[in-house]
């Protein structure tokens, strides 16, 4: 048998991708509701693997130094101008000079991490999150910056992280997807739907949105009056003439997908009505989201089903937040006071609530946004865009807890001790999932493409984040 790319040894991927029947398209369509197992897969991290992941996306580039790396010099030298020499400024002719922080850091947990005083829940958890203070990146552009720490390019088109996840790992329960995006009622981030697409990877790895509402899943309620006996026959006759039209057009991959969410569609009629029903969870539960508070309120549910999801197997969960809320160019004090109220108690409610179900040492929750802001000011009160620094935490999965990861400069600009990239995150957070970089690949242009491109991008896994 003649492949068209240089697989060996020959993988069930690579005999799928081989074939010119009617046999590949079908399999690669029931792969996610049968599962994968990582051991087929490429894999490599020895001993015992995470198993999902739970993305809290902050969208805009949250400021670090305001929130979670204090920076004594802002204070010393706030307004007046900049000491450290150039700094690479998006809108330069609005830059001002050095701006201080506003609010105060207090220390927290064993561990004695430092947070801003508008982080109290995330001080709750400081002894179960690994807090990367010297992250960097390689835009500071909006777009190009989501792309490069959704997809590992700047480019547009490329497979969003969870999809390659996803794509590896298949899913543990066929009546769910095994990517879900957890919209946010006030409409799409920037980049909108680029954020979680499957690129060039099979579209049926692409995430699925629950849209904040009564209906979340379009479609997915069954006519009035119909009933159940007829319901099946209808669908298994759906089913026989989606097939047949499949062996027709077995290169089609958005056919097999599409024909692949039927079925899970199918099935998420009585899964999903129930994942979704909150009143199932204690009052005591909801309150700890922040569920009885309006600020809180909509993000503690999605943080909550976000939990309930990945309790049912689903293997990928993401939730954005409307446009870009974090890039704070003007009014940063006001602004990060209404985001934290926001976000802070449902972010650490999700953390304490996995840990107490025996759920967090199996799933990575990563708190992060796509770059960071400037020590100067823009206009009177705002933070320009910054790629030379920024700030995340991420809890469970084998990450370890309580630590503190790297440094910035005295004001917090650049990166400066054990610098990680995105690329270099990618990398680390595939090895925890029992995945070998290097080897999750998949065909795209005539060459073996992955998440990180090692031999371009040079990523390494940072063993300093892993317990």
């Amino acid at each position: 048998m003649n492949l068209p790319y240089d697989w060996s040894p020959l993988s069930r991927r690579a005999f799928l991708a081989s074939q010119a029947t009617g046999i590949g398209s079908i399999a690669l369509a029931s792969l996610l509701q049968t599962g994968a197992s990582a051991n087929e897969q490429p894999a490599a991290a020895p001993g015992k693997k995470a198993k999902s992941v739970i993305c809290l996306f902050q969208h805009g580039g949250p400021s670090q130094m305001d929130l979670f790396d204090p920076k004594p010099e802002l204070q010393k030298w706030h307004g007046k101008p900049y000491p450290g020499g150039n700094l690479e400024i998006h809108f330069d002719k609005q830059a001002g000079n050095v701006l201080g922080s506003p609010y105060k850091f207090n220390k927290h947990g064993q561990c004695g991490m430092d947070l801003c005083e508008l982080l109290p829940h995330t001080g709750s958890i400081a002894d179960d999150i690994c807090l990367v203070r010297s992250m960097s990146t390689e835009s500071v552009d909006h777009e190009a910056a989501l792309r490069l720490i959704h997809s590992g390019k700047l480019m547009a088109g490329m497979p969003a992280w969870g999809s390659w996840v996803v794509y590896a790992l298949g899913t543990e329960n066929a009546n769910l997807p095994a990517y879900v995006v957890l919209g946010d009622p006030g409409g799409l981030p920037v980049d909108g739907e680029k954020n979680w697409s499957s690129g060039w990877l099979p579209a049926v790895y692409q995430g699925t949105m629950f849209r904040a509402g009564p209906s979340p899943v379009f479609n997915l309620q069954p006519p009035e009056g119909t009933k159940l006996s007829a319901r099946e026959k209808q669908l298994r006759l759906l089913e026989t003439l989606n097939r047949q039209h499949l062996r027709k057009h077995p290169e089609n991959t958005e056919l097999a997908a599409r024909i692949s969410n039927f079925e899970t569609a199918a099935r998420m009629q009585t899964a999903v009505p129930d994942v979704l029903d909150l009143s199932q969870e204690t009052a005591a539960t909801r309150e700890m989201y922040g569920l009885n508070r309006p600020e809180s309120e909509e993000y503690g549910k999605r943080c909550l089903l976000a939990r309930r999801l990945i309790e049912r197997g689903v293997r990928f969960v993401q939730l954005f937040m409307s446009g870009q809320p974090w890039d704070t160019h003007s009014k940063n004090a006001e602004s990060l006071k209404g985001l934290c109220a926001r976000t802070d108690q449902p972010s650490a409610a999700l953390v304490k609530d996995l840990k107490q179900r025996g759920l967090l040492e199996d799933t990575i929750v990563m708190w992060t946004g796509e770059f960071g802001r400037l020590p100067v000011s823009q206009g009177a009160d705002g933070r320009d865009h910054n790629r030379h620094a920024f700030s995340l935490w991420i809890a469970g999965g084998g990450f370890k807890p309580g630590y503190v990861h790297g440094a910035t400069d005295d004001f917090g600009y650049a990166s400066v001790q054990d610098v990680v990239n995105v690329h270099d995150l990618h990398a680390t957070l595939l090895h925890r999932l029992g995945l070998d970089h290097h080897r999750l690949t998949h065909p795209n242009d005539g060459r073996e493409a992955s998440l990180t491109d090692a031999e371009v991008t040079k990523a390494q896994i940072n063993s300093k984040l892993l317990a």
